[in-house]
């Protein structure tokens, strides 16, 4: 699979977009409903929509400026506690999911915090039904070693994310829901990586080794 880094971009930029759609569009209509109500009971409740929503709004900016953007710049060390908040805001809103971590590093090089992020998104798409998201991370011998693990019940994942994940999928299959998928693939491989997969009926393990550039 290779695709360009434009056709990349628009396709991450068409998720971000489809992700944000929900909380910005709760924005709008809680506004206009404000705008209506007259009882002083419904109007407080508006404005506690109106405040999920936006917190909702910026915890998903956040992750996804980190995760698709270049936030902090190019080839830095990413403090690993710069990136778990922005994992657990994201899970926050969904009672059913637990997040566990595990890191054995400070500070992880920004490929492979944009790779933790994506898989862990991933990772929370799958756990439909809810369950636990295990995300793991330590450096040996110079070696990034990353999991996530989503575990639960039901575990709803997208074959053509796997196949995007270990460089498999046609260009010509690629979409939004996908490119995540395919910039992890192309992290790994820019730095002689790779990535693997594994889905079972009540877990999915994704893995990443990606060796210091």
């Amino acid at each position: 699979m290779t695709v360009s880094a434009l056709d990349l971009a628009s396709l991450l930029c068409s998720r971000l977009c489809h992700d944000m759609l929900s909380p910005v569009g709760a924005l709008s209509n809680g506004l206009e409903l404000l705008a209506d109500e007259k009882d002083p009971e419904m109007r407080q409740r508006c404005f506690e929509l109106l405040e999920q929503s936006a917190k909702a709004s910026a915890d998903k900016l956040k992750f996804f400026r980190l995760a698709f953007g270049a936030a902090g710049g190019f080839g830095e060390q990413v403090p690993v506690n710069e990136a778990r908040p922005l994992v657990d805001a994201l899970v926050g809103a969904n009672g059913r999911v637990a997040v566990n971590w595990m890191f054995g590093v400070d500070s992880l090089p920004k490929p492979a915090v944009k790779t933790l992020l994506n898989l862990a998104l991933i990772g929370l798409d799958a756990l439909v039904r809810g369950g636990t998201l295990d995300v793991g991370a330590e450096v040996r011998d110079g070696v990034t070693e990353i999991v996530v693990r989503a575990a639960g019940q039901r575990i709803a994942f997208d074959p053509a994310i796997g196949q995007a994940l270990e460089g498999a999928l046609p260009t010509s299959e690629l979409s939004s829901r996908t490119a995540p998928a395919a910039m992890v693939h192309q992290l790994a491989a820019a730095v002689g990586g790779g990535v693997q997969v594994h889905i079972a009926s009540d877990s999915l393990v994704l893995g990443a080794v990606l060796p210091s550039a």
